[in-house]
């Protein structure tokens, strides 16, 4: 049997809605609506992102024309993000973020997570606390002030989700290990549910090496991912 290639497929959870107030194209609304923001705020809401939905699962024509410019928007924020760059200072990368469209904050969050550091949250803490005790109250004071408060909430959440993920991430590797490795799955998966190891995550990682070995035509492989996440799934649903 072909060797599986265990890689990531979980993605940031969402951070409370925050708003910039001033005139940067930046407006945070959220952090992780969907796998690159792309679809962007339904319009007309819930119920009208569901009927887009069906008519996806229906027109066979128009799941193409949506894929291929879902694809070719991936691809345009790709090249953009690429073509960035990244300062090396704490007050630099305070104005990099300020400047971030809101649908890019997710995957930078997860690109600059090292520079995210004590000494970066200290600068930032830092003119925030300067901006509020500050004895000439303009509104380009007020407004900065907003601006940084909302910029420090989205960040502090952005990072401990992407930490979160990452201990997942890493459980759900360290889990699939084990139920691949075992001789006895039903025996492993019980007692990984008596140890709470059973999640989301793991299920997240199986699909994307289900859908890796597909892609490489490797039936088998897939079949036998298939097999085992069916397994998994018995016990997260009792």
């Amino acid at each position: 049997m072909s060797s599986l290639t265990i890689g990531t497929a979980i993605s940031i959870g969402r951070a409370s809605p925050s708003t910039f107030t001033s005139k940067r194209r930046s407006r945070i609304s959220c952090v992780g609506w969907d796998p690159e923001g792309i679809l962007g705020q339904p319009a007309g809401g819930h119920i009208a992102r569901l009927e887009f939905k069906k008519r996806l699962e229906k027109d066979a024509g128009a799941r193409e024309a949506f894929e291929r410019q879902l694809k070719e928007e991936q691809e345009r924020r790709r090249a953009q993000r690429e073509a960035r760059v990244v300062p090396e200072t704490a007050e630099g990368l305070v104005e990099y973020f300020l400047d971030t469209e809101a649908q890019e904050l997710e995957i930078e969050i997860s690109r600059l997570r090292p520079r995210l550091n004590k000494a970066f949250f200290d600068h930032l803490q830092f003119e925030l606390g300067q901006l509020r005790f500050s004895v000439s109250k303009t509104k380009e004071v007020e407004d900065r002030l907003i601006e940084l408060e909302a910029l420090q909430k989205v960040l502090l959440e952005g990072t401990e989700a992407y930490d979160k993920m990452q201990a997942d991430f890493v459980m759900a590797k360290q889990g699939l290990m084990k139920i691949l490795q075992s001789k006895d799955r039903r025996a492993t998966l019980l007692e990984m549910v008596e140890h709470n190891e059973l999640n989301r995550s793991l299920l997240s990682l199986l699909d994307e090496n289900i859908a890796s070995a597909l892609d490489a035509d490797q039936k088998e492989v897939a079949a036998f991912m298939e097999s085992v996440r069916s397994s998994i799934l018995k016990y997260l649903t009792v």
